[in-house]
């Protein structure tokens, strides 16, 4: 590889030590208190491998936030990348198509939950939200024969489905939502039963506890709930909260009982995320709505598909006149580029078979998950495929929490850099979520670079 200094000169780019002064003075980070902020500039990346402008090479143990699959640089997805660009980089949806559009809708609709027929795309996972939100509002003001205004969604605690408005509504992790709460709309909620909340210390009601008091708060709104809104099989941005089996399957029940939609943010735990393609394929669920993004395109380019069924499509249909259309779209959904990957991206599913060779990599992460649950300021630990939470205490045997002003979780990612990974955490919940494609050895060093972190982030 040649260095970044070479590359400087033959391109005629600014210098390691510009972009690192223009990152500070300009670039304003997602997530990121900028006062604090200490840049890292990630150049290029090789598999499961991530490599700064130094040189320094990381694993990249989250996913580049989630979203990466198969790998950096995987040969076929930049293969289909530059193939699209030979034809066209873009082209609207807003009432005309692409062939490679088409054809990802048409994939997408062979490897969903039977049912879902019709694909709506936007630019990624919060707009997702947004359109399934909007999408099902609309459908009960049209539906045949007329309902009441179905105007409230019921939400799960410390949910998170993104950070525009509409999502903010039926989010629940007050960090990120409660300064904006005076601007959106306020969900119903109903306490998470995966637990115990890290955040708040809230212990998780019982499964039998949790769908009694959704089938109770159906009963009392259910004629204005437009739908139930839920992540399924764990809550990641929440603290990696990992439901009991059987409630997604029991919210299916109640929400078919009670005539309610119900809507699944796959945003996070789709493709192969946990162990199946779609995490409601573990209970046998078919959604009305699936909301998709981040690995839809391997982490390569911003994509997202709220996918739904002819039912909900057919209150849609109508002349012009009677103004039945959904007035929504984003000006790249349905990017042909984008759209290219992602069609690549489920052949390398179906080629390569990748959800054969997740159980072995599941099972080792279990394997060292369990083992940093042993450690002395590791109070809890949650898994669910190859996605594992870690929370750090202050005190094991009473679970007791550092003060949230000394940042544990942060300084243990910011350790796991120097020991060759790049974590996220959550709080104090220290993240670990892989892509895909990562081996067993590599799975290894992952663990090693957390316990390192932790260990110096929670030295006295």
């Amino acid at each position: 590889m040649l260095s970044p200094e070479t590359l400087s000169r033959d391109r005629g780019a600014p210098s390691t030590d510009d972009l690192l002064r223009w990152d500070r003075e300009h670039v304003w980070h997602a997530f990121t208190q900028m006062q604090e902020y200490e840049p890292l500039l990630i150049e290029a990346g090789q598999g499961a491998t991530l490599f700064d402008t130094a040189g320094n090479a990381y694993l990249d143990g989250s996913a580049s936030m989630w979203c990466n699959v198969h790998g950096h640089r995987h040969p076929r997805l930049d293969a289909a990348l530059r193939a699209q660009l030979d034809q066209v980089a873009h082209t609207t949806n807003l009432g005309l198509s692409n062939p490679t559009t088409v054809a990802l809708a048409r994939r997408l609709v062979e490897v969903a939950p039977a049912g879902l027929e019709k694909v709506f795309f936007t630019g990624d996972g919060s707009s997702a939200i947004e359109a399934a939100l909007k999408m099902a509002f609309q459908y009960w003001l049209q539906v045949k024969p007329a309902e009441p205004p179905r105007t409230t969604f019921i939400a799960i605690g410390e949910a998170y489905h993104g950070d525009t408005l509409g999502a903010i509504g039926v989010g629940g992790v007050d960090r990120f939502t409660a300064m904006f709460a005076p601007l959106t709309f306020a969900a119903i909620r109903i306490a998470s039963p995966g637990g115990p909340c890290p955040h708040t210390g809230r212990p998780a009601p019982s499964l039998a506890a949790a769908l009694d008091t959704l089938d109770r708060t159906l009963t009392e709104h259910g004629g204005t709930v437009a739908a139930l809104v839920m992540e399924p099989l764990v809550q990641a941005a929440g603290g990696v909260l990992v439901h009991p089996p059987g409630f997604l399957r029991g919210a299916r029940e109640l929400t078919a009982k009670h005539g309610v939609l119900l809507i699944l943010d796959e945003v996070a735990v789709g493709f192969g995320r946990t162990g199946t393609l779609f995490a409601c394929e573990h209970e046998g669920v078919t959604p009305d709505i699936l909301c998709l993004a981040k690995g839809l395109t391997a982490g390569y380019l911003p994509m997202a598909a709220t996918l739904t069924t002819a039912a909900i499509w057919n209150a849609f249909l109508g002349s012009h006149a009677e103004r039945r259309t959904f007035f929504h779209g984003h000006t790249y959904g349905g990017n042909p580029l984008a759209a290219a990957v992602a069609l690549e991206s489920l052949n390398i599913f179906r080629d390569e078979r990748v959800l054969e060779t997740l159980p072995p990599k599941i099972e080792r992460l279990r394997e060292h998950v369990a083992r940093l649950g042993t450690l002395d300021h590791v109070g809890d630990v949650r898994q669910c495929g190859l996605v594992a939470g870690l929370d750090l205490v202050a005190d094991k045997p009473t679970r007791r929490a550092y003060p949230w002003q000394e940042q544990r979780g942060t300084h243990a990612c910011l350790a796991a850099r120097r020991h060759g990974a790049i974590l996220r955490q959550l709080g104090d919940t220290v993240v670990l979520m892989p892509p895909l494609c990562i081996t067993l050895d590599e799975i290894d060093r992952l663990a090693a670079a957390t316990e390192a972190g932790i260990r110096d982030a929670t030295r006295q």
